[in-house]
């Protein structure tokens, strides 16, 4: 095994902690929140960034070691590309459906 630098070290171990905070965080809305659109948030936004913190600390990690990390580079990409469209697309069928949210309007609606 090939020694590292100390500040890479803390680096890896600084975003592998910030990636599983956000996906614990993403975790938990998706199995709290009361409706399909408030669900729909979890997966999309707080998990999005923490796989895409864990896969900043493999590219790290492997370009310490002097690798290149083209796979997690792509993998990033594609994440970030795709998690928004999918979100798009989940809302728009679930309008089309009649699904109904249980969030009460916002107060500034009232005064229309």
């Amino acid at each position: 095994m090939n020694e590292l630098n100390p500040l890479v070290e803390a680096a890896v171990a600084f975003m592998l902690l910030v990636g599983g905070f956000f996906l614990l965080v993403g975790a938990i809305g998706l199995a709290r929140f009361p409706d399909f659109f408030m669900r729909l948030h979890a997966p999309t936004k707080a998990s999005t960034l923490g796989v895409g913190g864990v896969l900043v600390a493999s590219m790290l990690w492997h370009w310490a070691l002097g690798e290149w990390a083209l796979r997690e580079l792509l993998i990033t990409l594609f994440l970030f590309v795709t998690a928004p469209v999918s979100a798009q697309l989940m809302a728009q069928a679930a309008l089309h459906l009649g699904l109904r949210s249980k969030a009460a309007p916002p107060a500034d609606l009232d005064r229309r």
